[in-house]
């Protein structure tokens, strides 16, 4: 068991949120890239409210837009952890960096599919 790991029921679930509120906050002033997704869903989002579409079509175009703020979050952290590491140039850490915005292309791409789909 990991001695980091003390706190159980309510105060764990206190603790957690506001891990969770810091890791935002980290990731809103630290990440450019985060802060244009947080741009493209402040603009998405509401704008399916206005379209012409069904209830579950509305949660597909929601969620695909909060997908790309997690993987945003996930790329970022993986960022950090191979810079905590090293900031030396090595293969295996520009793999992990470049594997991390691979899956971000890949979750604009379905931004981009899903959106086409449901509108067109």
């Amino acid at each position: 068991m990991s001695p980091f790991k003390g706190k159980t029921g309510f105060k764990r679930i206190l603790n957690a949120g506001g891990y969770s509120l810091d890791g935002l906050r980290a990731a809103f002033t630290g990440e450019a890239a985060f802060r244009q997704l947080v741009l493209l869903n402040v603009v998405l989002i509401p704008l399916t409210f206005f379209l012409n579409v069904s209830r579950v079509e509305r949660a597909l175009l929601i969620g695909v837009c909060l997908l790309a703020l997690i993987v945003e979050l996930l790329n970022s952290a993986i960022e950090a952890a191979i810079d905590r590491i090293s900031l030396d140039l090595h293969p295996l850490s520009k793999n992990a960096k470049d594997m991390g915005s691979a899956a971000q292309f890949v979750v604009l791409t379905l931004i981009a599919v899903v959106w086409a789909v449901i509108l067109l």
